[in-house]
């Protein structure tokens, strides 16, 4: 009885057991892909701050745009 019982609620099927470790693997691909774009994230955000704060450092005097003449 209890074999029966295994075997319909699902048992040791190998497409199952074949789907679920596709599914894990791909798990896996993601997580790794979701860490690789957060570290290039990361670098541009820190390039990004390094390039304002060299911005911010020069100190230039721009004139006020004088109104066009129409």
């Amino acid at each position: 009885m209890a074999k029966a019982l295994l075997g319909y609620v699902g048992g040791s099927d190998p497409r199952l057991l074949a789907e679920m470790r596709r599914l894990q693997q791909r798990v896996q691909d993601l997580e790794s892909e979701i860490v690789r774009i957060q570290d290039e994230n990361d670098a541009l955000n820190a390039a990004a701050q390094h390039q304002e704060s060299l911005l911010d450092s020069i100190d230039i005097d721009v004139p006020q745009a004088e109104p066009a003449l129409t």
